[in-house]
């Protein structure tokens, strides 16, 4: 049979994957390099994608933020060109004047974006090591070793990170003029942070996300549970379900009145002091955000005029531009009498879905911080195809469980469509002028459709591997 590993151990696979794994992953980065120095001229062609680049993530709207704030001495929100956070303007904003061979361009910060990608991509590793551990863990502790022999296990993190970096997506919103990298590398982070339970790490990750793009705040729910129960594991119910028959075979066969319970199979409890530290540096961290940008744009109206022109643009959904999401054209039809009605409706959507899932799905929190992402991919205001690369990255760590969706290839076939359509029908309506905007909207809405496909199909089948192994369960037992 060849050599035996240890599959409780998802460290000890073999040298020959390990080093395949750092081929692709170097790979992934030398070919993210060469795009970047051979072909600048045509990537800054893509920093006027609406898929790639929205208001908030275009890097030649913080390019001019920054100089109406230097060279200007103005606001640099003025005007409607920058609606992000004034940090990013002190630490992306000085790249973006400076200049490589005589050429002055975005590649110092395209080289950034690329270093942030190959550092969320190892964190996606490591958080699908420690998935997979405990995942291997849970089942043996179940009397399931059966299915550590009979089913091939696949080293989750490993695919994880690669689609991640292998993903054109990624690849194209990493090479295309637009801050999404770090906003997805500061997820990953609070995520890896949070599974780990290095709880400084998860509060600042969280904290960044949130304070960049504002969507990342409903992951708050997922990190706390994470924190609380520990990674994803088979529901509680499951280990007294087991308890329990073990209990009872072992009273019958050896007729005792009195059985002491097998404690080990005892999922663990909530634990609040983690939960308690998290709140406790998210505040702090909060608070030193905030006076880094109450610092920054003192002379420019303070605290006030930024998040008036930051969250709340996002939440007034005051650019109509076209993008990759459903909102753009509605409120551009849509009257303004029945406006902000339509518009609380519309982010009261988010929140009427987190607490069900929460409930649902709280034995599984990195899985439920997977459909957050997904959901907010959908719905938020200004979407880009770079919240479809972090939602797949993140699906990829758990290719075990989700082995049994039954439309996956509608799914991957959808993703290549839309986004083969999208563009084609961007320039039939833009620059052709032989069609209109529901060409192009008639996109959007299919991506919708296949967001929505992806979050019920995954949790469906999910929900279903939990069955599964409740089956298992009772005829192992």
């Amino acid at each position: 049979m060849g050599e035996v590993e240890d599959t409780t151990n998802p460290s000890s696979i073999s040298k020959k994957k390990v080093k395949r794994f750092w081929e692709w992953a170097i790979a992934a980065i030398i070919f993210r390099l060469i795009l970047i120095f051979f072909f600048p001229h045509n990537l800054s062609q893509l920093a006027s994608r609406p898929e790639l680049s929205t208001p908030l993530t275009s890097l030649r709207r913080l390019a001019e933020g920054y100089w109406l704030k230097n060279q200007a001495l103005i606001s640099p929100y003025a005007g409607s060109m920058y609606h992000g956070s004034p940090l990013l303007l002190s630490v992306l904003g000085p790249l973006t004047v400076r200049k490589i061979d005589g050429q002055s361009s975005h590649i110092l910060c395209s080289l950034l974006f690329v270093i942030a990608d190959f550092i969320a991509a190892l964190l996606l590793r490591a958080t699908g090591q420690k998935l997979q551990s405990v995942y291997l863990r849970s089942l043996k502790s179940l009397g399931l070793d059966k299915i550590l022999e009979v089913s091939e296990i696949y080293a989750s993190g490993d695919i994880s990170a690669l689609f991640y970096l292998w993903n054109p997506l990624t690849i194209l919103t990493c090479v295309g003029s637009s801050t999404s990298p770090l906003e997805n590398f500061l997820v990953v982070l609070s995520i890896y942070g949070a599974c780990t339970r290095l709880i400084p790490l998860a509060a600042v990750g969280w904290v960044l996300a949130t304070h960049v793009s504002l969507y990342p705040a409903v992951l708050v729910i997922p990190v706390i549970l994470l924190l609380g129960y520990g990674p994803d594991a088979p529901p509680k119910k499951l280990f007294l379900q087991k308890n329990s028959r073990e209990t009872a075979k072992s009273s019958s066969d050896s007729s005792l009145q009195h059985v002491k319970p097998n404690t080990d199979l005892a999922s663990p409890s909530f634990l609040w002091r983690p939960v308690i530290l998290f709140l406790l540096w998210a505040s702090a961290w909060s608070i030193y955000i905030m006076v880094l940008c109450g610092i920054s744009v003192r002379q420019y109206g303070g605290l006030q005029e930024m998040l008036k022109r930051t969250y709340g643009f996002i939440l007034r959904v005051e650019d109509l531009s076209p993008n990759i999401g459903v909102l753009w054209y509605f409120f551009a039809e849509v009257f303004d009498f029945f406006r902000n009605f339509f518009l609380l409706v519309i982010h009261i959507n988010i929140l009427f879905m987190i607490l069900p899932l929460a409930i649902r799905l709280k034995h599984r929190p990195c899985f439920l911080a997977f459909v957050y992402v997904a959901i907010c991919s959908m719905l938020k205001t200004y979407p880009s195809v770079a919240d479809s690369a972090l939602c797949l990255g993140l699906l990829g760590l758990f290719i075990n469980e989700l082995a049994d969706m039954h439309f996956s290839f509608v799914l991957f076939c959808g993703y290549v469509g839309v986004n083969l359509l999208s563009p084609v029908m961007h320039n039939l309506w833009i620059w052709r002028g032989t069609g209109n905007a529901n060409f192009y909207y008639a996109t959007a809405i299919a991506y919708a459709a296949l967001q929505i496909i992806l979050v019920v199909d995954s949790t469906s089948a999910m929900l279903n591997h939990d069955r599964w192994l409740r089956k298992l369960i009772t005829t192992v037992t």
